[in-house]
């Protein structure tokens, strides 16, 4: 899910190898779970200007981290505060709340870390200035706002930034299966699926937290902006001046695309041209939900144009696969749909719902028992449903990047691998076996390591004075989540049986162990959920909801123990000490997991029929909650009936083979004609980004590509030094602006909170079809 939630899942994408003077791959600022991974530039020169580096050439991860943020700690900086809790609580209200609304958005957005760095600095510094240091107020307010207390409130707001998995779930119970668990069990579920991956992910922070190789390239930019707002004081006030200019301007733009003006979030000149075409529908229009392709439509609402994916940040060489990706999603899609594959025509152009073959809804609830289990005669009165066919072709991309993200990382990253797994090598598992004790709860992770050994992280080695947050408080967190999870899946009609979720969580653990050193390494999110889909279908027949408790616990673990992995590097580079960093990510975890039940539950009681239908609106959709729905009833229902091989959509299973084999054309025409520079092309990326149009508002795409362009190519090249000292604070300024406007209008005028007060309809605001005047094809 988004959370990446994701988080339509995120899809797979990596890059070749890097050097200091190429762009550095960067997770998206969000996700578990998002859609996309996206990738930061980390420039040499804010290297020079903040560490007096010279013409320094970075060699590998040690340079990077010694050399793009600063090592030096004040260990009398004291992140335990009034302010700290204060401010991280109030964000966390702010990034729980956000994110929940924005998992029911037409498309998936994010809510930026950037953003909430930059607002608990405002915040901070503005609370240093008005509270008084004398009396009893000098315990709201004992010394000037600092760099630990700033990393402190990010980790806890952007733990709670994230919509659970788990009211993922709970959403489809109550809109598809009209069960509604009680609320006790349902919070409980939120927090062992959400904690247990924490457990997880800090059982193995030995292996990929600690060492220099595991560089977490997606913090640089927030840790290298920590760095400039504490030590550079004349450049902040200038970045920060930047960032309240371009914060208002966007917070006032945002009301006209969002409310007044919609018609500003897809303006398509031939859809103005022609308004009674289908066709010019699927293939221009763009500014609703589902509705078209969006072509050479301009979007205007940055809501969209940055809603998974900043421009601001992406280097040149991703944007070019991606944009080669989406040129052939534009074409697989004609292709599919008028060459009526997989009877394409019978159903909507886009969508993530299962049909009858005459292309009315599937009901469901008709082919299953009473304990929610398909049953076959049932099934065989009803018939196997179908997908769109659009959808196929995203679930077929989807695999096969996950494929080809493998082999591109051997065959381009070996020895970034190689490097770190050495950990599996025969000799370094003798030596663990040697040093093993059953007592592993007692381990304090490295800190039984000679601190003068070269090959220590030097940011791990100044952590080395904090008391550590030992292995046995993560075990803990493990076995409860575990308890409470065994619990609550039979408290909550899930099917699951007990054997099943440790299977769930035996993958978990596998898949957290192999693909978070590639995480860690490159910023890469693979993609897995398909995977545990997979397993989970095959497992379970004929148990559509066993399946998605399955992917939740298989899958949300993963994404969980990536982000707690994440966080403690974020704290590792700011000298934020483990304890410290362990309180602020089960608060903001637990807060935001409760605030995530509580507004899911509200959007649902009051905009059911919007979320049930295809497109939705341009304010509200269902797309997320009905893609998953529609997965776990496929593949938990009829996995062997229409997946297997032979059967309607075999293309679906083979795409994880077919995925493995696509880089490598590629990789051989490098090797031996380098001129041609094929290793431009990032397949992954092409792969995954042919789906990239199933799903949301696809009008912004165009301006999308436009503002990456102007940033990472026009900026860049022409202004080095403006883009590495700004670059980033306007993107955390106009994603900042954005977030607080969306986050009003959506209770003020839209509906989150009670009746929806539309704009009074004008040529601006059309308000009986598709805002950019397109054909309304009601589907």
């Amino acid at each position: 899910m988004a959370t990446e939630s994701s988080d339509v899942a995120p899809q797979a994408t990596t890059t070749p190898r890097y050097s200091a003077e190429e762009s550095y791959p960067a997770e998206n600022v969000t996700d578990s779970e998002g859609e996309k991974t996206h990738y930061a530039k980390v420039d040499v020169e804010s290297t020079k200007d903040s560490h007096d580096g010279g013409d320094v050439v970075l060699q590998d991860e040690r340079d990077i981290a010694t050399h793009v943020i600063t090592i030096d700690d004040d260990p009398t900086a004291n992140p335990w505060t009034f302010r700290s809790f204060f401010i991280g609580i109030g964000l966390s209200a702010f990034g729980g709340v956000l994110a929940e609304i924005y998992y029911f958005k037409p498309q998936t957005v994010y809510v930026s870390t950037l953003f909430l760095a930059i607002i608990a600095y405002v915040i901070g510094i503005f609370m240093e200035a008005i509270i008084p240091r004398n009396g009893w107020l000098r315990y709201l307010n004992p010394h000037p706002f600092n760099k630990k207390e700033n990393a402190f409130i990010v980790i806890m707001a952007s733990a709670a930034a994230n919509s659970a998995l788990a009211t993922e779930v709970l959403a489809v119970q109550r809109l598809y299966y009209d069960i509604t668990p009680n609320p006790g069990a349902s919070i409980f579920l939120l927090f062992s699926s959400q904690l247990l991956g924490y457990g997880l992910g800090g059982l193995m922070r030995t292996v990929l937290l600690y060492p220099s190789k595991m560089l977490y390239p997606g913090v640089l930019p927030l840790v290298s902006m920590f760095d400039a707002l504490f030590k550079d004081g004349a450049n902040a006030t200038k970045k920060l001046r930047l960032f309240y200019i371009a914060f208002a301007c966007i917070f006032v733009w945002e009301i006209i695309p969002e409310w007044i003006f919609p018609l500003l979030t897809g303006i398509s000149v031939f859809c103005l041209a022609n308004q009674k075409s289908a066709n010019f529908t699927y293939i221009f229009g763009g500014s609703n939900g589902n509705e078209g392709l969006g072509l050479l439509s301009i979007g205007l609402d940055w809501q969209y144009i940055s809603g998974g994916t900043n421009p601001f940040t992406i280097p040149l060489q991703a944007q070019f696969s991606g944009l080669i990706g989406y040129l052939l999603c534009i074409v697989c899609f004609c292709i599919v749909w008028y060459k009526n594959i997989w009877k394409a025509q019978n159903f909507p152009f886009l969508s993530q719902l299962l049909y009858y073959e005459n292309g009315t809804e599937y009901n469901q609830l008709l082919i299953l028992n009473s304990n929610y289990e398909v049953d076959p005669t049932l099934l065989a009165e009803q018939g196997l449903p179908y997908y769109s066919s659009t959808w196929v072709v995203y679930l077929i991309a989807s695999n096969m990047s996950v494929g080809a993200t493998f082999v591109h990382m051997f065959l381009w990253n070996y020895s970034d691998l190689k490097g770190a797994w050495s950990w599996a090598t025969p000799t370094a598992l003798k030596h663990s076996w040697n040093t093993f004790s059953w007592k592993f709860w007692q381990n304090d992770g490295m800190r039984d390591q000679d601190v003068g050994n070269p090959e220590l992280d030097p940011h791990y080695v100044q952590m080395l004075k904090y008391p550590d947050a030992p292995n046995s408080w993560y075990f803990l967190t493990l076995l409860i989540s575990v308890i409470i999870a065994l619990v609550v899946i039979y408290k909550t009609n899930s099917t699951l049986p007990w054997w099943g979720f440790l299977v769930a969580c035996l993958l978990a653990v596998i898949s957290l162990l192999l693909t978070g050193a590639l995480y860690a390494i490159t910023g890469l999110i693979v993609n897995i959920q398909p995977l545990i889909q997979m397993v989970g279908g095959f497992l379970h027949p004929g148990k559509p909801m066993a399946n998605m408790y399955f992917v939740l616990f298989g899958y949300n673990s993963v994404s969980q123990g990536q982000l707690l992995l994440r966080d403690l590097k974020i704290a590792q580079y700011t000298k934020l000490p483990p304890r410290a960093a362990f309180t602020a990510q089960i608060i903001g975890t637990l807060f935001g997991a409760v605030l995530n039940f509580v507004l899911m539950n509200t959007i649902i009681d009051i905009q059911t029929p919007i979320l049930l239908s295809p497109e939705g609106s341009n304010i509200w959709s269902g797309q997320q909650p009905q893609q998953y729905n529609s997965q776990a009833v496929a593949w938990g229902g009829f996995a062997h009936e229409i997946f297997a091989s032979g059967k309607r959509y075999q293309w679906v299973s083979w795409s994880y083979l077919a995925g493995l084999a696509a880089p490598v054309p590629f990789w051989l025409v490098h090797r031996y004609c380098p001129k041609l520079r094929a290793d431009y092309y990032y397949t992954p990326i092409i792969i995954g980004a042919i789906g990239v149009l199933s799903v949301g508002i696809n009008s912004s795409i165009t301006s999308y590509f436009a503002v990456s362009w102007f940033s990472q190519w026009f900026l860049r090249t022409h202004y080095p030094r403006w883009f590495a000292k700004y670059n980033y604070i306007l993107a955390a300024a106009l994603d900042g602006g954005t977030q607080v406007m969306v986050f009003i209008l959506s209770f003020a005028v839209a509906g989150a909170a009670g009746t929806a007060h539309l704009f009074p309809e004008w040529a601006g605001a059309y308000q009986e079809g598709n805002y950019d005047r397109c054909y309304y094809i009601d589907t």
